[in-house]
């Protein structure tokens, strides 16, 4: 059985996310090569999910789902990071936990879904003022 560990550091959670990428209704598994680290794991949940009491409660419900399917399901000498996504805050815990074993068997295979590209960054860039800031 492998003990997995914690991700603590920033650049460790930045370069799980050039490696594979596993998206799900709840939640994205990253998956990256670690060069003999062991297997470590870490959770990211944005203020865009919620308040700190949501965002703290899909922490604790991510914890669990890692807790269970990693000593069995890791894929060995990888880091793992789940990043929440709004529709996780109300999904049932077991078809999450049935859709992680599904994400971490496609990790394995080297299977990931296509990377998404950059979005466009919020605001008017094109350096004309909108209609509302001329009144």
């Amino acid at each position: 059985m492998i003990m997995p560990t914690v991700l603590t550091k920033r650049a460790d959670f930045l370069a799980a996310n050039k490696g594979l990428r596993n998206a799900r209704v709840g939640f994205v598994l990253l998956t990256r090569p670690n060069h003999g680290e062991g297997v470590r794991y870490g959770i990211t949940v944005t203020k865009k999910i919620g308040n700190a009491v949501v965002r703290n409660r899909m922490k604790r419900r991510f914890r669990e789902l890692l807790r269970s399917a990693l000593p069995e399901r890791a894929l060995a000498d990888h880091d793992h990071v789940l990043i929440g996504r709004s529709g996780g805050v109300e999904r049932d815990f077991h078809t999450m936990a049935d859709e992680l074993v599904l994400a971490l068997e496609r990790a394995a295979l080297g299977k990931g879904d296509p990377a998404r590209g950059r979005r466009p960054k919020r605001g008017n860039r094109s350096g004309k003022r909108s209609s509302n800031a001329a009144k």
